[in-house]
């Protein structure tokens, strides 16, 4: 097996391995993109940066050492399909930690870990050695993950929110988001509206705020949801990926047309799906996402909410950084708007 070292990373990425070292000691001359992209690397090799370097001198008692965990399986992250929202956030939490002097490490989570003892966690010194002055989340993690993690460090979660007292939060405005979302598709005549959303390995809560907001501004509308409309939330059944293109096929035909998906990876599953039963969009029916992630190969351009995930990554950095300073503070949420951004996936209503 070849050895996991930053010649390795560099060969991986086409650059000097100068560069790959210099995005681990915060060198002025890096861009946060490359250092995000070593990082991601790194990750994925299993390459634990900081665990391996020599301390040669005193580390400095206001170096701030932070550990970005991101709960997802490899193989999705690095899929080729979209580019990850996770790597627009480390953009902005490598660009604070350059311009602060802090150190970055990032480790990928499996789903499937579920405590805070799970080997998985554990492998990571940082975190089993408490060398780590803080962490950052990115995705939902199951909630025995967090309280063990809440018990020992301080954390800030992005894009996802948790209900618990001592972690701190920088999110999108869901609200804001899909409001937008509705008022562009009421503009070109649309009034039967449908959610769509699906089912994860660890239960999403920004697919139910999303969701919720949904409902929200649908009703300052006076505009009415059928029951039926809405697919994988409760209390309407969880159905596998098939089985909810089926529902919102039939659902398109019996008059809904327009969905506005929690994802944009599940707009794009959806349009896919539609297509194969013999529903094009937006000729047939108008779907929209909700992230704004680059879209790659011939895939449509998507009418969707940009989330400023670079933003949210700097700022989250910026949020943990002053939790570090009055860790037992009542904990703070921070919502930051996204912008609409119009795509060929919706048209009028038909009649």
């Amino acid at each position: 097996m070849t050895d996991v070292n930053q010649q390795l990373i560099a060969d991986r990425l086409g650059i000097s391995r100068a560069t790959v070292s210099r995005c681990f000691t915060n060198h002025a001359g890096i861009s946060p993109v490359t250092r995000a992209k070593v990082f991601q690397i790194a990750a994925e090799l299993g390459y634990a940066h900081m665990e391996t370097r020599t301390r040669t001198k005193k580390v400095s008692p206001s170096r701030i050492d932070l550990c970005v965990l991101i709960c997802t399986e490899t193989k999705e992250y690095f899929s080729g399909g979209y580019e990850s929202p996770g790597a627009q956030i480390l953009e902005g939490v490598s660009e604070y930690a350059q311009l602060h002097g802090a150190r970055v490490e990032m480790h990928l989570v499996p789903p499937a870990v579920d405590s805070f003892d799970h080997p998985e966690l554990q492998r990571i010194t940082s975190l089993s050695k408490r060398r780590t002055s803080g962490v950052l989340l990115i995705y939902p993690f199951p909630e025995k993950v967090i309280e063990g993690l809440a018990e020992r460090f301080p954390i800030v979660s992005l894009v996802d929110q948790y209900e618990h007292n001592a972690i701190d939060c920088v999110d999108v405005d869901h609200y804001h988001g899909v409001s937008e979302l509705v008022d562009h598709l009421m503009a070109a005549g649309h009034r039967r509206i449908g959610f769509y959303t699906r089912k994860y390995q660890v239960e999403a809560g920004w697919s139910f705020r999303r969701y919720s907001a949904f409902i929200e501004k649908m009703t300052r509308l006076r505009l009415k949801v059928d029951p039926l409309d809405v697919i994988g939330v409760f209390p309407r059944p969880e159905l596998e990926l098939e089985e909810s293109f089926d529902a919102a096929a039939e659902r398109t035909k019996a008059g809904v047309t327009a969905w506005i998906c929690a994802a944009d990876h599940q707009a794009y599953d959806l349009i896919l799906g539609l297509k194969k039963r013999g529903l094009k969009v937006p000729a047939d029916v108008s779907v929209t996402g909700f992230d704004g992630i680059e879209r790659r190969g011939n895939r449509p351009a998507l009418t969707t909410i940009e989330i400023p995930f670079r933003e949210i990554g700097g700022s989250g950095t910026q949020r943990l950084a002053a939790r570090l300073k009055k860790r037992f503070h009542q904990s703070q949420h921070v919502y930051i708007s996204g912008r609409l951004r119009e795509g060929n996936t919706v048209g009028p209503a038909r009649l």
